[in-house]
């Protein structure tokens, strides 16, 4: 049986890769602020943004990866 009635849905870890994912492409645009890629910005430049930007981005990752774990193991 492909998909069993009786069962609800499960939707483990999208919230956590959605997150995850926000933070990679929030994390890709102050890291090229930070290093002048993005011009016309307060950030523009400032080498603390792209470590800023930097970090987010691994946190996000980790995010992902987390978020994919839960679902892989909510399947059966």
């Amino acid at each position: 049986m492909v998909n069993n009635e009786t069962e609800p849905p499960r939707l483990r870890g999208w919230l956590t890769m959605s997150l995850g994912l926000l933070a990679v492409v929030l994390g890709g645009v102050w890291t090229l602020q930070g290093l002048d890629y993005l011009g016309d910005s307060l950030m523009s430049g400032q080498t603390v943004w792209a470590a800023v930007g930097g970090a987010l981005i691994v946190v996000g990752l980790a995010l992902i990866v987390v978020g994919m774990r839960r679902r892989s193991s909510g399947q059966h």
